[in-house]
């Protein structure tokens, strides 16, 4: 049997054609960016021509753009910052942001460097404005605002102008992690008010183990990795060029097909939703699921019966891939902290399906289908 793979949230299989784009920088032109002969300088062409592409299409400014490792270096190197560098001590935060945000504000808090405030949240999982409006007018201390723009485990989408025009009020520095949404929906950072945003590749179809971190050009920071004058002496260590390359790529390639593909994969929800309901009594969704949702996710909550609670492992005995949370934490398996903070019921079970073009409505009927035997 075909392996069915509903857990694109976690990562996404490589397009053949970033593939294609990477392969000179893997084979021979080799060169070190940093180099001045001929090889360097064309590699050092790659980098600055994939940073303008990126750029181009978030509507950022090149030098707002920077190359790193993933989403998780890119929050680490913001949120280090605004602490370090642009006199934050106090941090705000919601309780269902992914853990490279979590645990970097937890860092921070325990180390006595910032205060935390846990910005409350709405029964369906959004962020509850107001108290955040309350939170800010409150503090007496200068605030770094570090919510996501959409949760990983219920899609929860949120107002970025909002949130912004709030943080630019106070004098508060926001970032977003927008790992789930770059690449999946248009960008305009120059008339988006936010300090950082981040983004990772295999998010949407291009290689692990690189992203960007977007900075506002009236932001001043210090690097988070010293050792080197790359990336404009913000963060040292030998560029990774295919990398690099194939990031641009795939944003180039989700840019051109996002009509098209939002529209296919909002309706491959929609359609799951709608079988769901027919075939499976009790069934209930976790977060938003109309069109303030991710449409790349959707979370379902099933009866909890002695089946159901191996349901991951029963499904990935039938070749079908999905999670119960986020894949970062799925291997320590202690239940997900974003549903437990969002819609703790022990008499349900949680499950993450998450789509990407590739997915096919036979797909998702098949795997309506076995859920139906498994529980």
């Amino acid at each position: 049997m075909d392996r069915i793979y509903l857990d694109n949230a976690a990562t996404t299989p490589l397009d053949p054609v970033v593939l294609e784009a990477m392969m000179p920088y893997l084979t021979n032109k080799f060169g070190n960016p940093s180099s001045i002969y001929s090889y360097g300088r064309e590699s050092r062409l790659a980098v600055e021509n994939a940073r303008k592409t990126v750029a181009r299409l978030l509507n950022a400014h090149p030098a707002e753009i920077f190359f790193t490792s993933g989403g998780t270096e890119s929050s680490n190197t913001a949120i280090a910052a605004a602490v370090r560098n642009l006199g934050c001590k106090r941090i705000i935060t919601s309780r269902v942001e992914h853990h490279a945000t979590l645990h970097t504000v937890e860092h921070f808090h325990h180390t006595g460097q910032a205060a935390l405030s846990w910005v409350d949240l709405l029964p369906n999982g959004d962020v509850d404005l107001e108290h955040l409006a309350q939170l800010l007018a409150e503090s007496k201390e200068k605030c770094l605002v570090t919510l996501m723009h959409a949760n990983n485990e219920i899609g929860n989408l949120l107002d970025l102008h909002a949130v912004g025009e709030l943080c630019k009020l106070h004098h508060a520095i926001f970032h977003s992690d927008t790992v789930q949404t770059v690449g999946h929906y248009p960008f305009n950072l120059r008339n988006t008010p936010v300090h950082f945003i981040t983004g990772a590749g295999h998010k949407f179809h291009g290689p692990k183990g690189t992203g960007i971190l977007y900075i506002n050009e009236n932001v001043k920071i210090e690097p988070f990795i010293h050792g080197g004058s790359q990336e404009r002496n913000m963060r040292a260590g030998t560029e990774n060029l295919y990398g690099i390359v194939g990031f641009a790529k795939a944003l180039e390639l989700a840019s051109a097909g996002f009509e098209e593909d939002s529209k296919y994969i909002r309706e491959l929800k929609q359609h799951m939703i709608e079988q769901l309901n027919k075939e499976i009594e009790g069934v209930s969704f976790n977060g938003e699921t109309g069109e303030k949702s991710l449409y790349t996710v959707l979370n379902v909550s099933f009866p909890k019966t002695e089946k159901s609670e191996l349901i991951i492992f029963n499904l990935d005995i039938q070749h079908i891939c999905v999670s119960g949370g986020s894949a970062c934490t799925s291997g320590a398996n202690q239940g997900s902290h974003v549903i437990q903070a969002v819609n703790n019921d022990p008499n349900k079970v949680a499950v993450r399906f998450s789509f990407s073009k590739h997915n096919t409505k036979e797909e998702i009927d098949a795997v309506v289908k076995k859920l139906k035997n498994l529980i």
